[in-house]
């Protein structure tokens, strides 16, 4: 028997009024909630009776009715924005930060980052360069994925365990090297609710999108409906191998300009 299944959330940077996101592309923005469209999904999971945990303790398997929620990137509004929200309720969740951004516009400082840990958040690792990593030859890997978790914990002074795939691109020699880093888990963005029987380093998770509306977040909680988005997800995957990632994500590009899908 799996037991219980949990969801994984993957939020981005947040929006908020008369700042400028880290990037304006509209594949980017897709991935992009406002403030108040996470608070009022954080609202919900609250008065709906869920926990929201972090990865560590999601790997426990709770009965209880809980989501695990997690932050790709380490942009800035994940301390001045997502943080006090989850705070004031009570929740915990695991930021993945991509090492090489920190320090730039619109990334958490390495001082940021530290506050963050210091709040009782769960700090990940999401790479060195946001580069993906399926298409990385063996020396580069080593530097996305082992440099990077050292860079991370030489700021927070402390070890780090968890590891997301950047734009959830991956393959067997991505796990391999993350394993020999040290780090415990590995997260994609295969789209399926995980359980005990799930392997530590193919977690999955759902993509929160902008624009969702709150009876479609509150069944990808409950975990129903998700067998469409994953049909959804293969068939992007399929292009994503058969074209390869660069012109995938140039025929992406045209179609959003062109259709805004």
């Amino acid at each position: 028997m799996a037991g219980p299944q949990i969801v994984f959330l993957m939020y981005h940077e947040l929006e908020m009024s008369g700042r400028k996101l880290c990037q304006s592309e509209p594949g980017y923005v897709r991935y992009i909630l406002t403030l108040e469209a996470f608070r009022n999904q954080i609202e919900w999971l609250k008065e709906s009776g869920f926990r929201g945990i972090n990865v560590s303790e999601a790997l426990r398997y709770p009965a209880e009715p809980s989501v695990c929620i997690t932050f790709d990137d380490g942009c800035e509004t994940d301390l001045i924005a997502a943080a006090p929200v989850l705070y004031q309720s009570g929740f915990h969740a695991t930021f993945y930060v991509t090492a090489g951004f920190l320090g730039t516009r619109g990334y958490l400082t390495e001082g940021q980052l530290r506050s963050l840990d210091s709040m009782g958040f769960e700090i990940g690792c999401h790479s060195m360069t946001h580069a993906y990593l399926s298409d990385l030859p063996e020396a580069e890997l080593e530097r996305e994925i082992a440099e990077a978790k050292k860079e991370v914990e030489r700021i927070l002074g402390h070890g780090i365990e968890h590891f997301s795939c950047p734009g959830g691109r991956y393959d067997k020699r991505t796990l391999v090297a993350a394993r020999a880093a040290g780090f415990r888990t590995v997260a994609n963005s295969d789209i399926h609710a995980n359980s005990s029987s799930t392997d530590s380093c193919q977690l999955g998770r759902i993509a929160m999108l902008r624009d969702l509306p709150i009876d479609e977040f509150e069944a990808i909680c409950y975990g129903r409906g998700l067998w469409k988005k994953r049909l959804q997800h293969q068939t992007r995957r399929g292009l994503q191998r058969m074209l390869g990632n660069r012109a995938y994500d140039h025929l992406r590009a045209v179609l959003f300009r062109e259709f805004r899908l």
